[in-house]
């Protein structure tokens, strides 16, 4: 009840505010709202959208998160894309490849017709080079646990044992591309379409140096759309309609405008002044437009939760004793979380990998429900952990920082979590930092932080794409976590003769582990909320991967 009254009144808050603000819009100078912000963005053959945050990175071997993966999903291409439903489609690939007996080999033709932007040709050694580069430790790729142990060598290059010449691809001519895995993989087509997969232009990546990929003119592209505009810290970029693709028939739309909204009240201004066709909508505002005829709930497989990191410059952290980890992660009230703050659908998450995700492979039952609730909210045995937690550490108290991104609704989580936290653990002392989604990602690489609210969108639809991020060595795994049983459960799991039964209850032994230990405090599964204007046809929206294709996006007037 009370959670019912405290929205009616900010309800009221944010309306009056809203109304206000379309009417000091021109006075104020907002950029969003002047004639020449307008003009761009009234062209009805014009689809014009909104992100959240801008683009880390647009280097697709160094691609780890959501928006540059959106991003190269639209201006790059693999040998596979997705396309409705998650259907993986034929990209840069020509035929379906020929593969060995023993399922290991791999051959690919390439489309005769796949072209770069600038008139090169798409080339097999395109494909080699970029991988090499992904597998190379001076690269410091971040994805290259989507290649270890499923390309031949990779492991050992990354390692610095052999040489990146020795990974196990190979242009056998310049359209036939050779893989040799290390093992059968039966979702390699779906890895295929991932970023880091994608090739790269060799003598344009080596004539561009240490600028290559760092504004949209030191690119090259081979996808639906090139890339304008963008300066490689911009708010603001266009997708301009790539006349060389191979498929470019296919493709309706000349332009897309993207810019970065942060801000839920201005992203709706600019919505119902026709100036933005998409928008995702947070927290209260998604009450405001309860009853929008083009209100949509769209469920991913995106789980965040609190990353707790025990080692910070080379010393422990108080996360580093187990029963602060599991207090902090049983005190977090999961409900109110995604009641009070959220309000898109999302749920409350007890666990490492979503539900409506992946399914048993003996009785098709999800994996979420047989796994259970792993780390619930649990009030009486959170403060039970905390005090032992602190006799533990030899003292009183402890005081610790969260970060998150910069966006409103990541504001307004820390300030839940922060308020939620520190009434529950009396002696916790809570700051927080919110940085741009760039910032929080290099302090995640250079393991500088305490809590982090992070989260984890699937590339392919296995539980091993979640529970793979915490073993040894693992790129993402940046909390000083690291147990050889746990990398045991996992190996195993991954080994050639594991039959899948075998295979399945081993990675939900993972999973019970890693909520035993409270590597990290999962706190919710994402809906979005989004508006979308009933013109706007053909955007795809995807629960692994990319979130959205724009390729057969179109305006329907």
């Amino acid at each position: 009840m009370k959670r019912r009254e405290h929205t009616k009144k900010l309800i009221g808050t944010l309306l009056a505010a809203i109304f206000f603000l379309g009417a000091c819009q021109k006075e104020t100078g907002n950029p969003y709202l002047t004639e020449e912000y307008t003009e761009k963005q009234n062209n009805q053959n014009i689809l014009n959208l909104t992100e959240t945050s801008e683009i880390p990175t647009m280097d697709s071997v160094r691609q780890r998160d959501m928006v540059s993966g959106n991003v190269m999903n639209n201006v790059f291409e693999g040998l596979y894309r997705q396309a409705e439903d998650g259907e993986i489609v034929l990209g840069m690939a020509a035929d379906e490849p020929a593969i060995s007996e023993d399922g290991l080999t791999y051959s690919f033709k390439l489309k005769e017709n796949a072209i770069w932007s600038n008139g090169d040709p798409v080339t097999a050694q395109d494909f080699v080079f970029a991988w090499r580069r992904l597998v190379d430790p001076e690269t410091k790729a971040l994805g290259t646990h989507l290649i270890e142990d499923i390309v031949q060598n990779a492991s050992e290059i990354l390692a610095g044992e052999i040489k990146p010449t020795e990974l196990g691809v190979a242009a056998l001519d310049d359209k036939t591309l050779e893989i040799q895995l290390v093992k059968p993989i039966t979702y390699f087509s779906n890895l295929l379409t991932l970023p880091v997969f994608f090739p790269q232009n060799e003598q344009f990546v080596t004539e561009m140096g240490y600028d290559y990929a760092t504004s949209s003119e030191t690119l090259l592209y081979n996808g639906p759309f090139t890339l304008k505009e963008w300066d490689g810290t911009g708010l603001s970029w266009i997708y301009q309609k790539n006349e060389q693709y191979w498929d470019k028939n296919a493709v309706p739309l000349k332009t897309i405008n993207v810019d970065v909204i942060k801000e839920t009240y201005t992203a709706i201004n600019l919505y119902n002044n026709g100036l933005v066709d998409q928008i995702m909508l947070t927290g209260e505002f998604i009450e405001l437009e309860r009853n929008h005829p083009e209100l949509a709930y769209i469920p991913t497989s995106s789980v965040y939760y609190l990353k707790f990191n025990q080692e910070k410059n080379g010393s422990p952290t108080p996360l580093e004793n187990k029963n602060i980890r599991q207090a902090i992660a049983k005190a977090i009230d999961k409900s109110g979380f995604v009641e009070d703050v959220l309000q898109n659908g999302s749920i409350e998450a007890d666990g490492l990998v979503p539900e409506g995700f992946a399914f048993d492979p003996e009785n098709g039952i999800d994996f979420r429900k047989q796994s259970g609730h792993l780390l619930s909210y649990d009030m009486q045995e959170a403060v039970a952990h905390f005090r032992l937690g602190l006799e533990e550490l030899g003292v009183d108290s402890i005081s610790l920082e969260i970060i998150g991104d910069d966006t409103q609704i990541g504001r307004e989580s820390l300030v839940y979590l922060q308020n939620n936290l520190m009434n529950a653990l009396p002696g916790l002392e809570l700051t927080i930092s919110n940085k741009p989604f760039y910032a929080r990602l290099a302090a995640d690489e250079e393991q500088n932080y305490d809590i982090q609210l992070a989260g984890w969108g699937a590339d392919f639809a296995d539980p091993i794409n979640f529970l793979g991020l915490f073993t040894t060595g693992n790129g993402n795994n940046k909390t000083g976590f690291s147990s050889e049983y746990y990398d045991s459960l996992i190996e195993t799991a991954e080994k050639v003769e594991t039959n899948e039964n075998e295979r399945w209850n081993l990675l939900l032994q993972a999973e019970e582990e890693l909520m035993k230990e409270a590597i990290i405090a999962p706190v919710y599964q994402e809906y979005k909320a989004v508006l979308q204007k009933e013109k706007v046809k053909g955007i795809i929206s995807h629960t692994v991967g990319a979130e959205y294709t724009y390729k057969w996006a179109d305006i329907v007037n």
